[in-house]
């Protein structure tokens, strides 16, 4: 006879383990202000008003790797 809990609760254990992550840190991106020309660096738009001219780095610097 089969029992289905058998084989259940081991499945069950071992989807409950934590699994291994690969996240890599988000990339950089040098923003301009269309107003006066600022530069900025952020990992996201800092809203309207700002366009991206270059991209992407590893570091809040914004400078090459």
């Amino acid at each position: 006879m089969f029992r289905p809990l058998r084989l259940a609760l081991p499945i069950a254990a071992l989807l409950a383990l934590p699994q291994p992550g690969n996240a890599a840190p988000a990339p950089w991106y040098q923003w301009r202000s269309l107003v006066n020309g600022a530069l900025f660096c952020a990992q996201t738009s800092p809203g309207p008003g700002w366009e991206q001219v270059a991209g992407p780095f590893r570091n809040p610097r914004c400078q090459p790797h």
